[in-house]
């Protein structure tokens, strides 16, 4: 490669579990995971030995009974759903450790593997897709199986306390299935005139949201889970959806500095074409429409320029 581009190989096919802790918006080590311990209460195991179902259930249950969000200002535009979700997590009775800013997922349960990345949407607004910090989705992360907390609110709410829309807690495998990616940045130096500028590829990814895979989950508050995941008496299905692996995969990609394209390595995927059966539920005496997968095509594709504008 010249010294106007580089190339960047992603690890494909590591051992899983071995993946860096996220390094989210703001970090200044990406390799050090900050964790905040909160207040523990008594230990109340699941009785289902499925402890994320009841913390689906405090989370629906804390929406239908009005259970607000509350900001600490309007500059607050990222903690706000994530404070809300900590209350209902806590209601569990639940020990569990919160994260730091820059640290995966935002809470992991003490007694269980369970985790959760949480991430708020404003509505009217951007929801078909959202920015993952550096950290791909995927719903095994060091040993923990990860779901994610998709909650919508009013992007333009007329106080500092407003309701959630709606909600979608979905296993990680729904958004990403491949567990062996393991995230890194890499940096190169010897840039500009005098050679003394490095350049840092800090990766950024952007993933579909379920309300934008699924149709349904508006206005709803709904449950993702692979096929055969042991539910109790309390859910009822209401769709089952099926993703397919893409026939080719990105293992690596190349940027030009002098046209300042972005070109990427693909090979073909030994997978493609593999059903991947996730089923929808709800607790039985909510009400709404069944969930279905939306039409979809997935592409592989460069955007000429950055959806997010110069920095």
């Amino acid at each position: 490669m010249s010294d106007w581009g580089f190339r960047v190989r992603l690890r494909v096919g590591a051992k899983e579990g071995c993946g860096l802790e996220d390094g989210k918006k703001g970090s200044r080590n990406l390799d050090k995971e900050r964790t905040t311990p909160v207040a523990m209460q008594n230990l109340v195991k699941s009785k289902n030995g499925q402890p994320f179902l009841d913390v689906f259930v405090r989370c629906a249950q804390g929406l239908g009974s009005g259970k607000l969000i509350t900001r600490e200002n309007r500059q607050d535009k990222e903690f706000h759903f994530q404070n809300w979700f900590k209350a209902r997590l806590a209601e569990t009775g639940f020990n569990f450790e919160a994260g730091g800013r820059n640290s995966y997922p935002d809470f992991r349960l003490v007694a269980s593997t369970d985790g959760f990345e949480v991430k708020g949407l404003a509505y009217p607004g951007r929801e078909a897709n959202y920015d993952c910090n550096s950290q791909v989705p995927s719903g095994n992360h060091n040993g923990r199986t990860i779901y994610y907390v998709f909650g919508r609110y009013l992007a333009e709410p007329d106080g500092d306390t407003y309701p959630v829309l709606d909600l979608v807690v979905c296993h990680g495998d729904f958004l990403n299935a491949d567990h062996t990616y393991v995230h890194k940045n890499k940096s190169v130096k010897g840039f500009g005139s005098y050679g003394d500028i490095m350049i840092r590829d800090r990766k950024m990814y952007v993933a579909p949201t379920p309300f934008g895979l699924t149709s349904g989950t508006a206005h709803n508050q709904t449950l993702i889970v692979p096929a055969g995941s042991a539910v109790d008496a309390r859910f009822v299905e209401v769709g089952r959806l099926v993703r397919r692996e893409a026939g080719k995969l990105i293992v690596g990609y190349s940027f030009n500095l002098r046209t300042n394209t972005l070109t990427p390595e693909l090979v073909d995927n030994p997978a493609a074409g593999n059903e991947h059966v996730f089923v929808a539920y709800r607790l039985k005496r909510a009400r709404g429409e069944r969930v279905a997968m939306r039409q979809v095509v997935a592409k592989v594709a460069v955007e000429a320029e950055d959806e997010q504008g110069d920095e």
